[in-house]
């Protein structure tokens, strides 16, 4: 269970890169959409339009994935004793439930308009799809290694992902409208486009909220867990045990541990404490020791 629990410590260089990196995508994708929509407007394009949009939510997404990595880099203090990582996750949801928003309004777009073809000028929706297609490409090249630890930045990079393959549907629309005056394919790839979302947002919401529900990391397997520490010496048996995310990448553990008075409490709290970190990479873990036959009267396995 690979746990990279220092992956949010980076040096300061590290993240001002970062920040530049982001601040430029923003400014990019913000001229990109004004584009795409002046473009959309003048062609007819309903695609296109559907295309900007989204690439606006992209810019939007980067804007607030800005702001909350910076949010993100202050340290504990009394308002806020766990810290400010979980600003990332939070802009993740957020980003996420606007993508969907515009998913759903993006499909009602396309089925109005599949009973309704308009025309539409493919020169100018091929053209500007291909310069958005590079954009985006670009765009998701400038936040790819920072979406590798952070679900904040990693929504924002699917974002762009998503545009880019959207791009790619838009030309190949506008090029079958050049070739066969087909228009019914405007509204049927921005019905694509809009399930395409959807799905992209289903993989990465549920992670997203699993964190915020303080739910059991996904790569962690709790029965594994239990067997581990139910083997370690002096140990008897394991209770009220929470298993959460305290930020993306810091897993926390917290339980009653029963003795059995075989081997001395602090021995067994330095055990489990290492079986933890080295096995689990589980490195805050807050347990509290009980003595054999002194054990909480009413004990459940799970929770409290």
């Amino acid at each position: 269970m690979p746990h990279d629990h220092h992956g949010h410590h980076h040096h300061g260089a590290d993240l001002d890169i970062g920040d530049k990196r982001v601040a430029l995508a923003v400014a990019v994708n913000f001229l990109l959409t004004l584009v795409q929509i002046v473009a959309g407007v003048v062609s007819g394009s309903l695609a296109l339009i559907a295309d900007a949009i989204h690439n606006l939510s992209d810019a939007l997404s980067l804007v607030i994935a800005f702001f909350a990595r910076r949010i993100g880099k202050r340290p504990a203090d009394p308002q806020m004793t766990f810290g400010y990582g979980r600003a990332e996750v939070v802009a993740a949801l957020i980003n996420y439930t606007t993508l969907i928003v515009v998913a759903f309004y993006l499909a009602a777009e396309g089925v109005q308009r599949l009973f309704n073809p308009a025309e539409v000028e493919g020169w100018i929706v091929v053209v500007v799809a291909g310069i958005a297609l590079v954009i985006d490409t670009v765009t998701a090249l400038l936040i790819l290694r920072m979406s590798k630890d952070s679900a904040n930045m990693r929504a924002a990079f699917l974002h762009n992902v998503a545009d880019a393959l959207g791009s790619v549907a838009v030309i190949v629309g506008g090029t079958l409208i050049l070739l066969y005056d087909w228009r019914l394919v405007d509204p049927i790839v921005t019905l694509l486009i809009s399930g395409y979302i959807l799905w992209h947002c289903w993989q990465g919401v549920v992670p997203v909220i699993r964190i915020l529900m303080l739910g059991t990391p996904e790569d962690t397997d709790l029965d594994l867990v239990l067997a581990a520490l139910r083997g370690i010496d002096g140990v008897e048996d394991i209770h009220h045990l929470h298993v959460w995310c305290m930020q993306e990448h810091e897993t926390a553990l917290e339980g009653h541990v029963v003795l059995d008075g075989r081997v001395a409490a602090e021995v067994v709290k330095r055990d489990v404490k290492r079986l933890l970190r080295d096995r689990f990479g589980i490195v805050h873990a807050v347990l509290e020791l009980e003595a054999e036959g002194e054990s909480c009267g009413y004990t459940r396995l799970i929770g409290h």
